[in-house]
């Protein structure tokens, strides 16, 4: 019988061509994309789990409330790390303190010839880290052991740098590699890999004894109220003592220790390991980025809904056919089959189609595969199938075989066999109109849902893309460089020359551009006050030429004289509002003075805000002072009439007054660009899933088209002999689509609403939700809907009358 039915179910599909293809073409491309997406969530939802005791593993953050607002900081002031191993003995503490874009030289065969040595840039994974660290963290040695991260100036490396940097990790141990050409480091252990869903990326680990050792170079301040993103704390809880508990005590170790020390109120909270990839209100992971919740529950939302779309297709062109079947029901009625070996068949028939439907998906997926890293940060050797791909792939399917086959089953089963073998069964008499109806309508508020949110998301990003800044992001070439002694006498040097090219039209050297993911905040004192305010201000040093390069514009005074260290400073107008100055003029002349060891610098001008971070963030309070160890980067501010020829003309000469060090050069646009990369993808998300769920329910519309072409052709014959032309009878079928397409619009419209007003809210500068918006999508949907009703009621209107009245 089984055989029977496949047999019955595969002519079925190669008889009806037309619908077997839209079918399938409809239920692959649905099911492929929800696919990919599952992959997506798969990875993004498998971070930092590796750890077999990734449950008690705590991140301590700090959590800093002021009077205007509450500020999270993944960072640790220094000295809190050796107060809490005295306070909780009981508790696993480890440290690290990060480095971004150090580069990493290995010497090379003659030690007087800078061009031998081999010189390497690392963005991430970098870190100056305690030997507890592996007590904590789950890592496999291939060579050396944790306690090699207790003496100074060791590092141990994972096999991949090791690979990297001597072409055989076995051989590395006992080599030496220099880091930023300050330290010279001898490699005592190498370690497996991390994984690629690890925010920890352990590629190379310097000894965090070495960071104490090196002082101000890579920023070791001992002072309470100074704290840095780069120095962060993990922890490993006993089963004895629970997250809710810790936190409670920590109230009073934090009281303690920060009495009097800051204005702001600090507290220090304990992050789940589990949760360290998903908090974007702490930030600045030490990987290569964040995801939040809410993004993934977006993804998961749409691939429900284009599963959805995609078994109402399926339901519109099965009772659509099912007329055409009513013969071999009654036969098979006749002839003693019950209605639920009809189900059955019905359910088998629809079963095949979704397991043609379900390979040609895969097939798909795997050729998209390699482009999924243009809508999501998915690593290029993501696994398209495994254990639990394939669980999903089984339950998808059950899904919509249970969501496509049923009702289509039950009509099919349901009718009379004397009506079936009278040819007395009509597409009037199956019923269901409003049903399919309905499923049409959920279809098109779908689509226009998605429409919507691609409106609003390109939108937002081209806002983005164009704002004004506070500042001249283009044509300036930043040149991240390093602060040891023989790199900082040559800042003048190198300078004078780059000025000398006369497409070079300002040149500065700084510690970051105006907007960057630097966050370095400190307490500080204003106009002799022995009481510090109760914000945290934010730092940015650069030399004088600092302003002129960047574009940045007075409101009152002007900048501040060349100098190596801070003897005045610039504050934003942010800064002086929080203090309660209206006119900028007031301020200039007053004195600031960073963290209570500092010395007082007089303020000798304002600047107009500026945008210090992405535009997810408000412009935060900053004081711009010049202090020469900071001052890590060359920022050139080139003419564009010959950028190319620029660039590579200032490369030369890096390269030639820097030859120990890489360059590193890029254009500062393109790295503010980057602060929007994953709202960038969302976007594209949108786009490309906003056609496919247009193309479904075009599928759809056909579908119930279909059907009331076969219900409404004796009406049709009717009215074209009474006189009706081809384009009363397009609009006949029409008609009802607009009504239709309004309906989902109603619903649609809301629930648009409220869903792209939420993601605007993370952005402190956002475009309003107009009127615009929501008339250009449903304005869409009516064209797209015209364009896929008008095929096959044109079709039906030029069918012959006589063939239409002809009876049976």
């Amino acid at each position: 019988m089984l055989k029977n039915y496949f047999k019955i179910a595969w002519r079925n599909i190669i008889r009806h061509k037309a619908h077997s293809i839209i079918n399938i073409s409809g239920l692959s491309v649905g099911i492929g994309a929800c696919l990919l997406i599952f992959v997506i969530l798969q990875f993004e939802l498998s971070y930092n789990t590796f750890n077999s005791n990734f449950k008690s593993i705590y991140h301590l953050v700090t959590k800093q409330t002021a009077e205007d607002g509450v500020n999270y900081n993944p960072g640790v002031s220094v000295p809190a790390l050796d107060a809490l191993r005295i306070d909780f003995p009981q508790v696993k503490f480890a440290g690290l303190n990060s480095s971004y874009g150090s580069q990493m030289t290995v010497p090379g065969t003659d030690p007087n010839n800078p061009a031998s040595d081999k010189k390497f840039i690392e963005p991430i994974g970098v870190f100056f880290m305690e030997p507890q660290f592996f007590d904590i963290f789950e890592t496999k040695w291939l060579n050396g052991t944790k306690d090699a991260l207790s003496q100074p100036n060791m590092v141990v490396i994972s096999k991949a740098i090791a690979t990297k940097y001597f072409g055989d990790w076995n051989t590395a141990v006992g080599k030496t590699i220099k880091m930023d050409n300050l330290l010279t480091l001898k490699v005592a252990g190498v370690v497996e890999d991390s994984p690629s869903n690890s925010d920890i990326p352990l590629k190379i680990m310097v000894s965090y004894i070495t960071w104490k050792q090196t002082g101000d170079t890579y920023y070791y301040n001992k002072n309470w109220g100074s704290i840095s993103s780069n120095h962060q704390i993990f922890l490993q809880l006993p089963a004895s003592l629970s997250q809710k508990s810790f936190e409670s005590q920590l109230v009073g170790f934090t009281k303690k220790n920060l009495k009097n020390n800051i204005g702001t109120i600090r507290e220090h909270l304990a992050q789940p390991l589990s949760a360290l990839h998903f908090d974007t209100r702490v930030g600045n992971t030490l990987g290569d980025h964040l995801t939040s919740k809410a993004t993934l529950n977006t993804l998961t939302f749409i691939a429900i809904l284009i599963i959805l779309m995609a078994s109402i297709n399926f339901i519109n062109l099965s009772t659509a056919q099912s007329v055409g079947r009513s013969k071999e029901v009654g036969i098979r009625k006749v002839l003693g089959s019950t209605r639920k070996q009809l189900i059955a068949q019905v359910i088998g028939e629809t079963a095949l189609v979704i397991l043609f439907s379900v390979i040609l998906a895969v097939a798909m997926a795997k050729i998209a595969l390699p482009y999924l890293k243009n809508i999501a940060s998915v690593p290029d050797d993501i696994a398209l199938l495994n254990a639990g791909t394939l669980l999903f792939l089984i339950v998808t399917m059950l899904a919509v075989i249970l969501l496509s086959g049923i009702y289509p089953a039950l009509v099919i089963s349901g009718f009379k066999p004397v009506a079936a073998l009278k040819n007395k069964i009509t597409a009037a008499s199956i019923g269901g109109i409003p049903l399919r109806r309905a499923l049409v309508v959920a279809q098109f508020a779908i689509a226009q849902l998605l429409i919507i949110g691609t409106i609003v998301a390109v939108n937002q990003m081209n806002f983005v893309n164009e704002a004004d800044l506070g500042f001249n992001k283009n044509a300036v070439l930043i040149i991240p460089g390093y602060t040891d002694s023989v790199s900082l006498s040559k800042m003048q040097s190198f300078k004078q020359q780059v000025l000398q090219n006369p497409d070079v039209r300002s040149m500065s050297f700084a510690s970051d551009a105006p907007s960057s993911e630097n966050n370095s905040g400190q307490n500080f004192y204003f106009d002799h006050s022995e009481k510090d305010p109760t914000f945290t201000t934010f730092l940015k040093f650069g030399d004088a030429d600092y302003f002129k390069t960047f574009g940045l514009q007075f409101t009152a005074g002007k900048g501040y004289d060349q100098s190596d260290t801070i003897r005045q400073v610039v504050v934003n107008e942010t800064f002086i509002h929080k203090l309660g100055i209206q006119k900028a003029e007031d301020a200039i002349g007053k004195v600031v003075k960073l963290g209570g060891r500092g010395t007082w610098a007089p303020i000798t001008g304002v600047v107009k805000d500026f945008k210090t971070n992405s535009l997810r963030d408000a412009v935060k309070p900053i004081v711009i002072s010049p202090r020469k160890l900071f001052l890590s980067q060359a920022a050139v501010k080139i003419q564009t009439r010959n950028l190319t020829k620029t660039t590579k003309a200032i490369q030369k000469l890096w390269e030639n007054t820097y030859p120990e060090y890489a360059y590193n050069g890029y254009f500062l646009d393109e790295n503010i660009a980057l602060f929007y990369k994953q709202e960038n993808q969302l976007a594209l998300v949108y786009k490309i899933f906003a056609f496919i769920a247009i193309f479904i329910s075009c599928l759809g519309l056909y579908g119930l088209v279909s059907f009331m072409a076969v219900q409404r052709t004796k009406e049709v014959g009717v009215r074209k002999v009474l006189g009706a032309s081809v384009f009363n009878i397009v609009f006949l079928f029409s008609k009802e689509f607009m009504i239709l397409i309004a309906i989902s619009f109603v619903i649609a419209m809301p629930a648009a609403w409220y869903m792209m007003s939420g993601w605007l809210q993370n952005f402190a500068y956002r475009i309003p939700l107009t009127a615009g918006v929501f008339v250009l999508a449903i304005a869409s949907s009516i064209v797209i809907a015209w364009l896929t009703v008008g095929y096959k009621a044109v079709r039906a209107a030029l069918v012959n009358p006589v063939k239409s009245l002809r009876s049976e």
